[in-house]
């Protein structure tokens, strides 16, 4: 069975394990996920022991095909994010 996590409900694990308060829980959450991608912009790498690895990669730029009409288009150069598991979160969810 799948189940999706939000930031609510890590505000909410946070209120009910260490009697914050959910203002300051969410914005504890909200922080957390601002500096990763702060950090990103700046630096393009967020390590995290025992989680994993976020990076910047570079996607050149490429032709490409308007699936509608045939038509070849360039698709510009761009960043996407990659994230690689720790090998300690990997053994976790085995």
């Amino acid at each position: 069975m799948s189940t999706t996590v939000n930031k609510k409900d890590l505000a909410a694990k946070l209120v009910a394990e260490y009697d914050l308060s959910k203002k300051v829980a969410e914005g504890c959450i909200n922080t957390v996920f601002e500096e990763i991608m702060n950090t990103l912009k700046e630096d393009g790498v967020v390590d995290i022991y025992g989680f994993g690895k976020f990076s910047l990669s570079e996607r050149a730029a490429r032709m490409g095909l308007n699936p509608a009409t045939g038509e070849k288009i360039e698709i510009p150069a761009s960043k996407s994010v990659k994230f690689k598991a720790s090998k300690s979160l990997k053994d976790a969810v085995k």
